[in-house]
């Protein structure tokens, strides 16, 4: 027997209230991914952001140089763990040592030939470190472990005793001195690295080569001297040759080792 107008009616009616309930969870569903794909989307920006800000905050409140682990050229250089004692330790030389004066030589990596000037007048203590090195040989056969290359990053750091950044027992220094205002170390800046602390400064410095902005909390970083011949060749065959791992901060391609150091 066939059904009834009123029995079709209401079969139609239940598949019309499946079809809607079905597409009502299907909507549902999506709405839900959507929320999901959205908040880990933001997630991940903050996380990446957060990795960006902190990898600069920790290389150059750490300093570039730093230790106590590796370094922080923030340039993040950094140098030695942060000395919460804020004094000098070890050997550190009589900042008398610098004169006062300017200090001219030439610094070598690896085949090229920096021409370099440092400052005894405006960072004594700084300058009478690397003269006291320099006098010492310390520098020859020191390694470049640390090559940054940013928007507005760009050092080489150098010296470590260790050759990976960590920490220089030797001697640490502080305060920081002559450190630009502004937080800009123009290109041919030579600076000390350091890590957290003013008095984790030692052996290790970067050669800045292209304008870059650091950090100003904490005090900066002592800047020394300035790069006066060879930063372009410095560039060409160290720099541009890029960064192990195709990062934009690590150990650069090139092997790079201090090869001689001298000043008078």
């Amino acid at each position: 027997m066939a059904p009834s107008r009123n029995e079709r009616d209401a079969r139609e009616a239940r598949d019309r209230l499946r079809s809607y309930s079905a597409r009502q969870q299907v909507h549902e569903g999506q709405r839900k991914r959507r929320w999901r794909d959205n908040l880990l989307a933001i997630v991940g920006v903050v996380v990446v952001a957060g990795l960006a800000a902190g990898t600069q905050i920790f290389y150059f409140t750490a300093g570039p140089g730093g230790s106590g682990g590796k370094d922080s050229a923030s340039p993040s250089p950094s140098a030695s763990p942060s000395d919460s004692a804020e004094q000098n330790k070890g050997d550190v030389p009589d900042p008398s040592l610098a004169e006062g004066r300017d200090w001219t030589g030439t610094l070598t990596l690896n085949e090229i030939a920096l021409g370099v000037t440092l400052d005894g007048a405006k960072a004594p203590q700084a300058v009478s470190s690397i003269i006291q090195d320099v006098k010492k040989s310390y520098y020859p056969g020191k390694t470049c472990h640390r090559l940054t290359d940013s928007t507005d990053f760009g050092v080489l750091q150098c010296g470590s005793l260790t050759g990976d950044g960590s920490g220089d027992p030797d001697f640490q220094y502080g305060p920081v001195e002559n450190a630009p205002e502004d937080g800009v170390y123009p290109a041919g800046t030579i600076a000390m690295a350091r890590a957290s602390s003013q008095y984790s400064m030692d052996h290790q410095f970067f050669v800045v080569y292209k304008d870059t902005k650091l950090p100003t909390d904490g005090g900066g970083y002592t800047v020394v001297g300035k790069v006066t011949s060879g930063l372009d060749k410095l560039k060409s065959e160290i720099v541009d040759k890029g960064i192990t791992g195709g990062s934009s901060d690590g150990a650069p391609t090139v092997a790079t080792k201090i090869t001689a150091f001298s000043l008078k």
